[in-house]
C-alpha cells in the first residue's frame, strides 16, 4: 500500500483534495469520523472525557455535547491536550486497523488519511506516512471562508484559526503542497498530480 497523510488548516480546502483523490481511487480515512466514533456511548473515550471534563460536556441523551465541549477547548490551550491524550492514541489505534484490513485486501492500495491535527499528535504518531501533503491557503483566505462559506463570525472564525498549528509548522512537516488559494480547478489539477504519484508509487513498491 501507499499510505498519504493529508493535512491543512481549517477552511484549507483540504476536503475537496481527499474527495478528489476518493474519486480517483484511494481509500479515504477521515480521522474526523473516527475521531466521532472514539467517543460513541459506551466507549473508554467518551468516559475519559466526562471524568476530565465534568458531566456538562455529556448530553441528556448519553452522547458527547460537542458544543460545550468546544467551547471549553477552543479557549484554553491546556484544556485541548487534554482532550487530544484521550482521543488521539484511540484514533491512530482504530486507524491502523482500516490501514491493514485495506492493504491486506489490496496490496497496492492507495490510502488517504484525512487527518486535520496532524502536526498536533506528531510527537505520539505510531504510523509512519509514505508521504505527507498539506493543503495551504492564505489566512485571509481561510478566514473568509469560514465567514462567507459556514457563516462564523470574524471573531469565531479567527479563534478557530489560532487554536490550530501554525502555517509554518504545517509547511514544515510537508513532503508535498498543494496550494489552494487560486481556483477550485488549479486545486483539482494539484490533486490529479499527486494521485497519479501515488497510484505510480504503490504499484512499483509491490513490483519485485
Amino acid at each position: 500500500m501507499f499510505l498519504i497523510g493529508l493535512t491543512g488548516g481549517i477552511a484549507s480546502g483540504k476536503s475537496t483534495v481527499a474527495a478528489r483523490l476518493a474519486e480517483r481511487g484511494a481509500i479515504h480515512v477521515d480521522a474526523d469520523i473516527l475521531a466521532r466514533q472514539v467517543v460513541e456511548p459506551g466507549t473508554e473515550g467518551l468516559a475519559a472525557i466526562e471524568r476530565e471534563f465534568g458531566s456538562a460536556v455529556i448530553s441528556a441523551d448519553g452522547t458527547l455535547n460537542r458544543p460545550a465541549l468546544g467551547a471549553i477547548i477552543f479557549a484554553d490551550a491546556d484544556k485541548r491536550a487534554a482532550l487530544n491524550a484521550i482521543t488521539h492514541p484511540a484514533v491512530w489505534r482504530r486507524a491502523r486497523e482500516l490501514f491493514d484490513a485495506a492493504s491486506a485486501k489490496d496490496p497496492h492500495a492507495v490510502i488517504v488519511y484525512d487527518v486535520p491535527l496532524l502536526v498536533e499528535a506528531k510527537a505520539t504518531r505510531p504510523i509512519s506516512f509514505d508521504l505527507i501533503v498539506v493543503v495551504d491557503a492564505s489566512r485571509e483566505t481561510r478566514l473568509a471562508r469560514l465567514v462567507e462559506l459556514r457563516g462564523m463570525s470574524p471573531e469565531e472564525a479567527a479563534q478557530r484559526l489560532s487554536s490550530q498549528a501554525s502555517d509554518a509548522e504545517r509547511l514544515a512537516i510537508a513532503d508535498v503542497v498543494i496550494d489552494s488559494n487560486g481556483t477550485l480547478e488549479d486545486t483539482l489539477r494539484q490533486a490529479d498530480e499527486l494521485w497519479e504519484r501515488a497510484s505510480q508509487s504503490a504499484v512499483g513498491a509491490q513490483t519485485p
